[in-house]
């Protein structure tokens, strides 16, 4: 159905170029090393400083906020300067972020920063996905995406395993995640030669204009992205509740990203056979089922295959929305596709977090899985009216 953009690298229907997908995934994943580590660090910090949790979910909400803002220039960007330039240059301008967060530990001196850290991080995640959806054949979509969506949440999960280790106090965290960003630099100067250019093929949608084109897509997006934000960081508050201690939240923080990294080739394969739509409709329903016992489960042991099958599915319903996309578009409609699911990501993680952050000042801490019980609840109906519809 779609058309593979020229450049270096274009493979026949069913081959793999399996090199450059391997560059592209690592420069990701070292990327996600890097950001699931800072989300957790700085809730808990905030928290030993006493902040609100409204307020730090504002904070939060700075990244995706710089996600939104710099959306739209992003496809121009890649085309002008060169995919493999802009994400260099966006991993060195990241590690600076993080160090003058690191530097200034102030809430308010934070929301400018998480706001660049956001701008810095996004060019990276659109231009790597439309790299790897122009060189995948469409026969392998679903589990190459998959096994993309695996592997990258595997890196997600590995940030907060770090603070176990490293702790959540002083420097230590901090050069962690500044060492991953740069790291994330060199391998894609390491692999540029195997890497394709940009798509320039048919016509070149604005980031807006994409969102008439697919509305529902983009509110998957949406849900998933607010999901993510809101357990990264705000489920530091939601356990203080229960008075577990920042090392227990945030060993299930990385159990919740876990189920992410080994979920998704599974949910990829079952795209396949099944269909993104049909597949995106289970995520759903099982996340609401997830939120619903939350509260029952968090003090005791089913809480760990819970939150792990939950982080599966809530992160699945993103990987069907990848899939779906590459199913519908190429060329430029393409890397516009990716920069408005940045646009989309950033806003859920923009309205998610201090939504949230206020639900679970005004009702307690079981505003937490309300809110997202709501999100799911929301998309499962959409998509079942869109089912009956076609």
């Amino acid at each position: 159905m779609s058309r593979h953009p020229q450049g270096p690298i274009s493979p026949r229907e069913g081959q793999i170029p399996w090199a450059a997908m391997a560059g592209i995934i690592a420069t990701v994943t070292v990327f996600a090393v890097a950001q699931g580590l800072t989300y957790p660090l700085l809730s808990f910090i905030l928290e030993r400083q006493g902040t609100t949790s409204g307020l730090i979910g504002l904070s939060a909400a700075m990244t995706p906020l710089g996600f939104i803002v710099s959306a739209p220039f992003i496809p121009a960007l890649a085309r002008r300067v060169g995919g493999a330039r802009l994400a260099i240059l966006c991993s060195l301008l990241a590690a600076l972020a993080l160090s003058a967060i690191a530097w200034r530990q102030n809430v308010w001196a934070w929301m400018p920063l998480r706001f660049l850290l956001g701008v810095f991080a996004n060019p990276l995640y659109v231009i790597s996905e439309t790299w790897l959806m122009s060189i995948m054949p469409a026969s392998s979509r679903g589990r190459i995406m998959g096994l993309y969506s695996s592997v990258v949440s595997g890196g997600f999960a590995i940030g907060p395993l770090t603070l176990g280790l490293v702790g959540t106090q002083g420097w230590p965290p901090f050069a962690v995640g500044m060492l991953a960003f740069l790291v994330c630099g060199l391998i894609v100067l390491a692999v540029v030669p195997r890497l394709p250019d940009m798509p320039h093929d048919g016509e070149a949608p604005s980031v807006g204009g994409f969102f008439a084109q697919a509305p529902l897509l983009l509110f998957a997006v949406f849900v998933a992205a607010a999901f993510e934000q809101i357990v990264l960081s705000l489920f530091a508050v939601y356990g203080a509740a229960f008075r577990s201690a920042d090392e227990s939240v945030a060993s299930l923080i990385t159990c919740f990203i876990a189920g992410n990294a080994v979920l998704q080739a599974l949910l990829g394969r079952v795209a396949e056979r099944f269909g993104s739509t049909r597949t995106m409709l289970l995520c759903a329903l099982v996340s609401l089922l997830g939120c619903l016992l939350l509260p029952w489960f968090f003090t005791s042991w089913i809480i760990w295959p819970l939150v792990f099958v939950w982080g599966g599915t809530s992160f699945g319903i993103y990987t069907m929305a990848l899939i779906r996309l590459g199913e519908r578009f190429s060329g430029q409609a393409l890397i516009a596709g990716n920069a408005a699911f940045a646009a989309a990501w950033g806003i859920g993680g923009l309205v998610g977090s201090p939504t949230t952050g206020l639900a679970m000042q005004l009702i307690g801490h079981q505003g937490l899985p309300s809110s997202l019980g709501v999100l799911c609840a929301l998309l499962a109906v959409f998509l079942i009216t869109q089912g009956r519809r076609v």
